[in-house]
């Protein structure tokens, strides 16, 4: 539940997940897109976008404009202080950065990325309302031992684990480095989106702890992936510095292991509506940590 002016707000489940002893594909039970044409959106993107639960932008930032951020990213990498704190998750097995979370608050140069106005105009379109940051963070993936992240719809997690009511959030994937089909790209399963997979298997106290690693609950089971594969095959976001990629929140997705020496970084933003800030998780449990879930600011993002 959640308190709105002093009252508590029953919120009824929508998309329950992890309690019943078989997956389950259903229809979800939201738009996809929110908004109308005001915006930098035309009416042939929204359309793929409703269709498909993805936008791909080859050049939306130039290198040039890049490249604060892509010395950001050695500079924390290689901080023995960042690498100490609970914002930043390292590969299980060799040690090595994996993803650090709450960037925006991290790094005023990343920040500013995060709100530049070219991502955030088109969060706004889709989502038809004021955008907040709903999570931030850099990925790594460094060449020779950046594991991979199996299939999931982002939203299933988000929904379950930290409350999040509706499919209502839209993340941005803005690339750093290049993205070929062969150094862990991320990939989609077009069409994924218009599909509710309630998982099997009971979600563990601190879950995030092993998830953010290598995730094994809420994640599809063969036959509901295959299922999905077979209707929407797959889509390999390849494109070079300064691509971006937008995806739904329950568009089903993931990315290889990168045994390549090129690494493949990004800065990830979730963007979720105003309209749709967070419950308590359904859970039943705690809340994950703010820097994995804002749950304190939802000040609509002042875009520069």
């Amino acid at each position: 539940m959640s308190v709105v002016a002093g009252k508590r707000l029953e919120t009824v489940d929508l998309y329950p997940s992890r309690i019943g002893d078989a997956p389950r594909l259903a229809p979800r039970q939201d738009p996809v897109v929110w908004g109308g044409p005001e915006g930098p959106l035309e009416t042939a993107q929204l359309e793929f976008y409703e269709r498909n639960g993805f936008l791909q932008f080859e050049s939306l930032f130039s290198a040039d404009e890049l490249r604060a951020c892509q010395e950001e990213l050695r500079r924390l990498g290689q901080d023995p202080g960042m690498r100490a704190r609970e914002e930043t998750i390292t590969e299980a097995d060799s040690g090595e950065v994996r993803s650090i979370f709450a960037i925006h608050e991290l790094s005023p140069i990343v920040r500013k990325l995060c709100e530049d106005a070219r991502v955030v105009n088109i969060a706004r379109q889709l989502l038809g309302s004021e955008v907040y940051f709903h999570q931030t963070r850099i990925n790594y993936k460094p060449g020779f031992r950046g594991n991979g992240f199996y299939w999931h719809s982002d939203f299933e997690t988000w929904h379950v684990e930290d409350g999040m009511p509706r499919m209502r959030a839209v993340s941005c994937s803005i690339s750093l480095t290049e993205n070929t089909e062969y150094n862990g790209p991320l990939m989609l399963i077009p069409g994924s989106h218009r599909k509710y997979l309630s998982c099997v298997g009971e979600t563990p106290e601190d879950h995030y702890r092993q998830s953010l690693k290598n995730q094994e609950i809420g994640v599809p089971d063969d036959a509901s992936l295959q299922a999905l594969f077979d209707e929407g095959g797959i889509f390999v976001a390849k494109g070079g510095v300064g691509s971006v990629t937008f995806f739904e929140c329950n568009v089903m997705h993931g990315s290889n292991s990168n045994i390549t020496p090129l690494p493949r970084s990004n800065v990830f933003v979730v963007f979720n509506s105003v309209e749709n800030t967070l419950v308590d998780p359904f859970c039943g449990l705690k809340p994950r940590p703010q820097f994995i879930a804002n749950r304190r600011d939802f000040a609509p993002i002042q875009a520069g």
